[in-house]
């Protein structure tokens, strides 16, 4: 079967013929509809050899959907032909985190080596994909593979981000989207349905900005050495409730915390390499720092649920396989307006 790989630190991905796989007991091979290519591959794509740990070579894709295909031994749960999504983040299922459903929290999964696919087990960027259990199998029923494959990432990322914020996000709050690409746009969207916020998005390009306005940001800024201030001066002063940062380099950092509310949230959901100063004389009484990560399987289903609804959409734009070290190139660029699909 065809798959992309990254096969060589510092060098792109390729797209090569590997054997396919066979699910063994317990596992589910899946007959892969689309995947979504997300800028954490492009992070470790972006990690010298002291730091990659990811293995070689390395089929990406931890955002994808298919039809359950064959079944190993044991399997109960999913039927042949079942439209399904993969919940990424995979926990060993039997630690306090897990037993909630929060396997991105998982306890155990470094000390078992459990990675999720892509990142570090064999991914979505093939024609095929084994996974490990049925549990990891959400039903995707009536939604479109290719709009809604995102969702198990760009969409659950800020969804998990978000609702831990929500008591704060109360009438008369700000929220504010530093970075309206790829999950910013979907961010943007859980707002909007979720609460009664005025969002502020912020962003250093145009078309994005443009998106941020088209999906219902409020407010548009350049992210630039004034975003801070004209937040403080749109709030009256009083700065955001919330700030999601999507990017997390440091002047997005630095702008977030120079904007942030007493009591107020400063999530971290970006892979930047920022750091900042925590202190009575530094932070905002009361203020909290959150670098959350992924979501929970039961927050999925409520993802898709939004989607069915109609209250997210995510911006795609469709490669085949062939075509998806160019979809790569551009994510690595910035020249992507939304989420890049690549169809095996």
């Amino acid at each position: 079967m065809k798959a992309l790989q990254y096969r060589t630190i510092g060098r792109p991905p390729e797209v090569v013929e590997i054997d396919t796989p066979e699910p063994g007991p317990g596992e589910v091979r899946i007959k892969v509809t689309a995947a979504g290519a997300c800028h954490s591959d492009s992070f470790i794509m972006g990690l010298n050899e002291e730091q990659y740990v990811y293995g070689l070579p390395l089929t990406l894709g931890h955002e994808g959907a298919g039809v359950v295909d064959k079944l190993g031994d044991g399997v109960t749960g999913v039927e042949l032909g079942e439209a399904v999504a993969v919940y990424g983040p995979w926990g060993c299922g039997r630690c306090a985190q897990c037993a909630q459903g929060k396997e991105n929290y998982c306890e155990r999964a470094a000390e078992l080596e459990i990675r999720p696919p892509g990142l570090g087990a064999p991914g979505a960027m093939a024609e095929y994909l084994v996974v490990p259990d049925a549990r990891f199998l959400l039903p995707l029923g009536d939604l479109d593979p290719v709009e809604h494959v995102a969702l198990t990432d760009a969409g659950l990322t800020p969804y998990h981000a978000i609702k831990m914020s929500l008591p704060k996000l109360v009438p008369g709050s700000t929220a504010v989207v530093i970075g309206a690409g790829g999950l910013g746009h979907v961010a943007i969207q859980i707002l909007r349905a979720l609460t009664p916020a005025t969002v502020i998005a912020l962003d250093v390009s145009q078309d994005k900005l443009r998106l941020a306005t088209e999906v219902g940001a409020h407010h548009v800024f350049p992210s630039d050495a004034e975003s801070a201030t004209r937040v403080k001066e749109l709030t009256g002063g009083r700065g955001a409730a919330a700030v999601f940062d999507f990017v997390a380099i440091q002047p997005t950092l630095d702008a977030g915390h120079a904007m942030l509310a007493v009591e107020g949230d400063q999530v971290l959901v970006g892979v930047g390499a920022g750091a900042l100063p925590v202190g009575m004389l530094t932070t905002p009484y009361d203020a909290t720092v959150r670098s959350p990560y992924w979501g929970s399987r039961a927050e999925l289903f409520e993802v898709f649920d939004l989607a069915r609804s109609g209250l997210v959409k995510i911006e795609t734009e469709r490669f085949t396989l062939d075509e998806a070290p160019e979809a790569y190139r551009r994510l690595h660029d910035g020249t992507l307006r939304g989420r890049a699909v690549v169809v095996p």
